[in-house]
């Protein structure tokens, strides 16, 4: 039987971890998928990413090297998990690339998660063929990317990227999940936006989809809040945009399912922040959802074994 050559991929979130083969095309071949036991500690993660990995082994694939997408400030020189947030308790400080090669046998590459979305989208998604790239996601969190030739900008701290935590308007003086207050995630993430709702109207919803089905009802004060965090968005990405020039914007994340008026929010938002000779430069939505991640670790991994050839 023929052995088609691929690399596997391994997507580490707060609540679900990913595993996938990936061909040179960038093809998914084989998956499957796990909670991630976050409260089980770093040790539990570790073991279902590389049962995931074994899960995936047969006879017809023969696997060249692992790429990791991980929830986290990761080092992607050392390898090493830098910071968490309390969604993986004990995350920080662990050793994950020398972890999962051990465990895997397989020679590997970590980057950050959004990292690994923004890849994904700039090399097989909505931005393939530009040159630069900011991805926005927006989700239970809020975070970012930007794409250059070489890969991704990771920072003097391997920290860039945290949209979320950049001052917004919006946010006024509400508390962020980083300690601080008025930051972009404390009104434009899920739930945030869930917090706002019942600030607002004193009545507690599930989520956000609850929301979004208020508002799709006529509920006005649902759609004001929809419409707010989609002005939130679109005013930082406004921002952004003067300071990084990208040839492309890609908004991905649960929330972009809140649907058109959020969008219209967003693109609203950030015209009103755009310096004129920027006023072109296309948003447009996430072209591989959730596959993202695992083709931007991918092409890492395809990377690594280019070095290795």
């Amino acid at each position: 039987m023929p052995t088609t050559e691929t690399v596997a991929v391994v997507d580490i979130g707060g609540t679900k971890t990913a595993a996938a083969l990936v061909d040179r095309d960038g093809g998914v071949v084989r998956r499957s998928e796990a909670p991630t036991p976050a409260r089980a500690g770093a040790g539990a993660v570790l073991s279902t990413a590389s049962a995931l990995v074994a899960s995936l082994r047969d006879d017809a694939h023969r696997l060249l090297a692992l790429g990791v997408g991980s929830a986290g400030v990761i080092d992607p020189v050392g390898g090493h998990v830098l910071g968490a947030t309390d969604a993986l308790p004990g995350w920080a400080g662990t050793d994950l690339r020398g972890e999962l090669a051990a465990r895997t046998g397989l020679a590997t590459t970590v980057v950050n998660d959004v990292h690994a979305h923004a890849l994904g989208e700039s090399r097989y998604g909505a931005a393939r063929g530009r040159r630069t790239a900011l991805f926005v996601a927006v989700g239970t969190g809020v975070g970012g990317a930007f794409v250059l030739p070489g890969g991704t900008l990771v920072g003097a701290n391997a920290a860039a990227g945290h949209v979320g935590h950049v001052p917004s308007a919006h946010a006024r003086d509400l508390p962020c999940s980083c300690g601080a207050t008025g930051h972009l995630e404390a009104i434009a993430s899920g739930p945030a936006l869930v917090r706002e709702h019942t600030r607002r109207t004193g009545v507690e919803v599930a989520d956000l989809e609850a929301v979004v089905a208020a508002a799709s009802a006529g509920d006005a004060e649902a759609a004001s809040v929809i419409r707010l965090g989609g002005l939130a968005v679109g005013a930082t990405i406004g921002g952004l945009v003067n300071v990084l020039d990208p040839d492309v914007v890609v908004v991905g994340g649960g929330v972009v399912n809140a649907g058109d008026p959020w969008w219209a929010a967003l693109v609203e938002g950030s015209a009103a922040e755009l310096l004129p000779s920027l006023r072109d430069v296309e948003i447009v939505g996430s072209g591989l959802g959730g596959d993202a991640a695992l083709l931007g670790a991918a092409s890492l991994a395809w990377e690594l074994v280019g070095e290795e050839a």
